[in-house]
């Protein structure tokens, strides 16, 4: 018994054993695909993840380290499964009686166990992605950032810019207040302050923040302003209240040695109610305002005061000369003199003396100049200082416009906010709509004379250049604040019908009361946080040809549209709380715009169908919209434009039924269209009209497909390939239905009118060789895109050249390269870039060399380079000298 029993106690722990692994051996294909459904929930919020990230990256932040060291060890750990997978799915399918008798039992049991462990390591990963507050986090901030403003020499402004300087320098002044009539010159000096804190040798302050007060005051919107530059997260800003936003301002303020440059103050307010700390005692901060008022300038507490006055003669004339030009002043020997008689009657006004100067640049001879001084004379032999003395010396510069449509496209300027950035192809759309270029059939043809108009109103002084917002394509337009006070001077019959240009700005809730004085509007335009109460009964509005804005409503009063029997203009876009359209909008007969761009609408009313005058159908970027009632597109039998951009897709959208409906329109001409398969694209370029029409294509989510074929020639100027996992080629197809085979094809086969290109997520495209095809391309953004080597090869790799004729991005004005992980090269060699404004890269780690050579120095379009300071410092460069000179627009993000 002594024997046998520690034979036993072996011998029932080797079958223990043998059992154990038999079961784990067993077991195996049910963890296996367990441990497949656990990888797929991990995928499932990795994807999530991935998506929050590049939402945030779009808006100017940087993942954090946590979220990405996350990223990588999933995608690590992917790997590592698939590949115990692989390993497991081998032994299981070698030929065996039964699993457990496996010839390497040992191995698979060794297999088995690891399972388990992989199990738990993907669901700690899956649990750490879903609970992930924060994905990314602002990129460090400059700590100031540069204002627009012209090269030139600026008349008459150093002596207060020198006095101003004096004070920042002095501890015992805090505030300092800038003030003068409209017009004279604030704004210019306060932006020659704010960019003299760019220069290098001055790093006296931690951050310098801009804003633009304007009227009526907004305080909130004065601390997102302020919150923006501080970089404040959304956790500790959003639905707090106004205290609660101040006290955080107050808060990161107090460490910081600041300087808040405020423009165009126009009363006085409480800057503790901003969050703005008291200056003094011991803080060397300082607070620089403008405004018009020098009571302002007490009521806001300026220890220093300083006046803005109109120029001297000499400068005055010097001003004005530079203006009109040397050309027209040398054209006969009595126009020097003329000269001097019209620049007194500006009174020293720099803002006069520019626009009159402009208007009067194109009279060539004596007898036109005084025929001038003579109106001008009349316009202005009441001038005493007042505004509307003022507006009458600058009307002769609305009144030398050539002829009545571009006098009424400048007033139209007036209907958008004070110190609005204005896109130009928004305001030439609305002057079509409004019948200002009716002489134009063709919409093209409209919009470029609408472009010559914009021009013409540039050269006159009247409207000038705006900023374009980060990301963002296209022109802007500004209007000075006095002048736009001067068009809704003018536009109300010079004051005499003040309610004929309605325009309301953040004023919160219209009263009745208010609405009813309406009845003689002609336009409405409604803005920022204003909206009208529910009314007793249905407005009046006989006159109305225009509403744009209601920015804030959710719905409207009922019977709101009842009684707008003329008219053909209305812009509801941007309105994001807007979920419903009454049907009773399908009665206005005469309506010839509609523009519900990136409002919540789900579904169009049916009445819409009534609309035969609609020439414009705008309905962009409105993610909710679920679908179009059958025929209500076809119905609109005036319509020339359709315009439905998304960056999703949305499969109750019938995308082959819309495009028959818009193939059956007479008069359509310019078509904006998303689309997610194949066969909606190929139905499209079946259609020789849809084909001559499409101006803007979105291919997104289009799936099943490793190409996209695009006809040329072809009329599209934006293209956006968004999401198209599966893309690995763009070919051309001649318009004769031959694919071209050549990597850089036949020149002929041009896109002569494409301006924009987006690529985004796009993660098998290699290349983007046919863009050497778009001589006229003005913005490329490629984002998210993971195994892209080169945007465009160097077509003599290939052995051959492309015509002279076709200069590779000559036109190129914004390049944005964002998540390239494997990008190496924008172009095989050195290109001019002779357009280039502004490049951006992030996330380009490969990214060594810029195509640059020395000719980009001779550009003056270059306004800024932004990257990581680690990339920037990285780069490789041929000529030592492109770098200095290039270094000076380098912005680090």
């Amino acid at each position: 018994m002594d024997f046998v029993s520690p034979v036993w106690d072996v011998a029932s722990r080797i079958c223990n054993c043998v059992g154990d692994r038999a079961d784990h051996i067993r077991r195996l294909p049910q963890k296996l695909n367990s441990l497949r459904a656990a990888m797929e929930k991990l995928n499932n919020v990795y994807k999530d993840v991935k998506e929050r990230v590049e939402r945030e990256e779009n808006l100017e932040k940087k993942r954090t380290h946590v979220v990405c060291g996350w990223m990588e060890r999933v995608e690590a750990m992917e790997k590592e499964v698939n590949e115990l997978l692989d390993r497991c799915d081998e032994e299981i399918q070698k030929k065996c009686l039964r699993i457990y008798c496996s010839k390497n039992c040992r191995a698979i049991y060794k297999l088995a166990k690891m399972v388990p462990k992989k199990m738990d390591a993907v669901a700690e990963l899956q649990s750490e992605g879903s609970n992930f507050q924060e994905v990314a986090v602002p990129l460090p901030s400059p700590h100031v950032i540069e204002r627009p403003l012209e090269e030139k020499p600026l008349v008459g402004l150093d002596s207060p810019f020198r006095e101003v300087w004096r004070y920042l320098q002095d501890k015992l002044v805090g505030t300092i207040g800038i003030y003068g009539m409209g017009g004279v010159g604030k704004t210019t000096l306060l932006k020659k302050i704010n960019n003299t804190f760019l220069q290098s040798s001055i790093k006296a302050f931690d951050i310098v923040i801009w804003v633009v007060v304007s009227r009526p005051t907004n305080l909130e919107r004065v601390q997102e302003t302020i919150r923006s530059r501080l970089q404040i997260p959304d956790d500790r800003w959003k639905g707090s209240e106004e205290d609660d936003k101040a006290a955080e301002i107050c808060r990161i303020l107090k460490t910081k040695k600041f300087v808040l440059l405020l423009d165009d103050i126009w009363e006085p307010f409480d800057l503790l109610r901003v969050g703005i700390p008291p200056l003094g005692d011991g803080n060397e901060s300082k607070i620089v305002f403008t405004t018009r008022s020098e009571d302002v300038c007490r009521g806001m507490a300026a220890r220093k005061s300083i006046k803005v006055e109109c120029l001297e003669e000499k400068e005055a004339l010097s001003l004005f000369q530079a203006k009109v030009g040397e050309d027209t002043l040398n054209s006969h020997p009595d126009i020097q003199k003329l000269a001097e008689m019209v620049a007194k009657e500006c009174k020293g006004l720099p803002l006069a003396l520019i626009v009159i100067a402009r208007a009067m640049a194109s009279a060539k001879t004596p007898e036109e100049w005084e025929r001038n001084l003579q109106k001008l004379r009349m316009h202005s032999k009441d001038v005493a200082g007042t505004e509307n003395d003022l507006f009458s010396v600058l009307a002769f510069s609305y009144d030398s416009l050539s002829d009545e449509a571009t006098r009424s496209c400048f007033l139209y300027c007036s209907l958008f906010p004070e110190d609005y950035q204005i896109p130009s192809e928004h305001l030439i759309q609305l002057w079509i709509g409004e019948g200002f270029l009716d002489e134009y059939d063709d919409i093209q043809e409209a919009r470029n004379q609408g472009g010559e108009i914009i021009q013409m109103l540039n050269r006159a002084c009247l409207l000038e250049a705006g900023t374009t917002p980060f990301f963002e394509e296209g022109e802007y337009l500004k209007m000075h604040d006095v002048l736009r006070d001067m068009a809704l001077w003018l536009a109300c019959e010079k004051g005499k019908k003040k309610n004929k240009f309605v325009v309301k700005d953040g004023v919160g809730v219209i009263r009745t009361q208010e609405v009813e004085k309406w009845k003689d509007a002609q336009r409405i335009s409604l803005w920022n946080e204003t909206k009208i109460e529910e009314l007793r009964e249905p407005p009046q509005f006989p006159n109305t040809e225009t509403l744009i804005g209601c920015s804030m409503m959710s719905t409207f009063p009922s019977g709101f549209f009842t009684n707008m029997s003329v008219i053909r203009v209305l812009d509801l876009s941007n309105n994001e709380t807007l979920k419903l359209l009454p049907a009773e909008i399908g009665n206005l007969a005469t309506l010839q715009y509609l523009n519900l761009t990136r409002t919540r609408i789900i579904h169009l009313p049916i009445q819409l169908k009534n609309l035969k005058k609609l020439r414009f159908l705008i309905l962009d970027w409105i993610f909710p919209l679920a679908s179009l009632a059958n025929q209500m597109v076809s119905s609109l039998s005036s319509l020339q434009l359709f315009s439905m951009k998304s960056l999703s897709s949305d499969p109750r959208i019938n995308e082959i039924m819309l495009l028959e409906e818009l193939e059956q329109l007479e008069h359509i001409n310019d078509i904006s269209i998303r689309l997610t398969n194949i066969q909606s694209i190929q139905r499209l370029f079946e259609s020789h009209k849809l084909t001559r029409s499409t101006t803007s294509l979105s291919l997104v989510e289009y799936k099943g497909v490793n190409q996209v074929q695009l006809l040329s020639p072809s009329c599209i100027k934006e293209l956006r390939l968004l999401w198209c996992d599966e893309l690995e080629e763009v070919k051309i197809i001649h318009f004769e239905k031959q694919v071209v085979p050549s990597k850089f094809p036949n020149p002929q086969c041009c896109f002569n009118h494409l301006l924009s290109v987006q690529i985004h997520i796009c993660n098998k495209l290699l290349n983007l060789n046919w863009l050497i095809h778009a001589p006229k391309l003005q913005s490329l953004h490629i984002t998210r895109s993971e195994i892209i080597e080169k945007v465009i090869e160097d077509e003599r790799s290939d052995g051959s050249e492309i015509e002279s004729g076709l200069s590779v991005f000559s036109r190129l004005i914004y390049l944005t390269l964002i998540g390239l992980p494997k990008l190496e090269s924008i172009y095989g060699r050195a290109l001019p870039f002779p357009s280039l404004r502004g490049i951006f890269v992030f996330g380009c780690p490969r990214l060594q060399k810029l195509p640059f050579d020395s000719n980009i120095c001779m550009s003056k379009q270059l306004e800024k380079i932004m990257g990581e300071q680690e990339w920037w410092h990285g780069l490789e460069w041929e000529d030592q000298t492109v770098m200095h000179n290039l270094t000076p627009y380098f912005q680090p993000r």
